[in-house]
């Protein structure tokens, strides 16, 4: 109950900070339309589900091969999420100048941009590892660990939505 406490919560507050996922949604949906907006996404959605996939994996392969070694990159990535928040609460906010004379795009073309957003952005991979070596313990059986994994993408396409 915990574990799930703690997904909940860092989820809670990783969803509301703004960034790059954040941005791309409000682009689409102000500047094409509000399909654009969602399809961008549940894009998002699909690219933290392959963050949590092979997050699970290598996170299932370290504990099995050494524990010392998880117990290492768990500080590792408890000292990014302390930096994360620090900054996050440091930093003041910016104004952007807004496009001017964009196309509307398909439905493929707002999803795959949702998707590849998330996908290559290095900040969600640290922060989703980080995320489940502090809440996820070795005992947290497979199933558990999956929905945690599908609990944070729905959070994101339901936010953004």
């Amino acid at each position: 109950m915990i574990e799930y406490l703690a997904v909940f919560t860092i989820t809670l507050f990783a969803v509301i900070s703004p960034g790059p996922d954040f941005a791309m949604v409000t682009r689409n949906s102000l500047m094409l339309s509000r399909r654009a907006g969602i399809l961008t996404a549940v894009g998002i959605g699909g690219g933290i589900l392959v963050h949590m996939s092979y997050t699970l994996i290598g996170i299932g392969l370290i504990i099995q091969q050494s524990l010392w070694l998880f117990n290492i990159i768990k500080l590792i990535g408890a000292a990014y999420l302390i930096w994360l928040g620090v900054k996050m609460l440091r930093t003041k906010p910016t104004r952007t100048q807004s496009d001017t004379g964009i196309a509307s795009v398909s439905d493929g073309v707002a999803l795959r941009t949702g998707f590849l957003t998330n996908v290559l952005n290095p900040k969600t991979t640290i922060f989703i590892v980080s995320l489940f070596m502090q809440v996820v313990s070795p005992q947290t059986p497979l199933a558990v660990q999956i929905g945690y994994g599908i609990f944070i993408s729905v959070a994101h396409i339901s936010w953004f939505c």
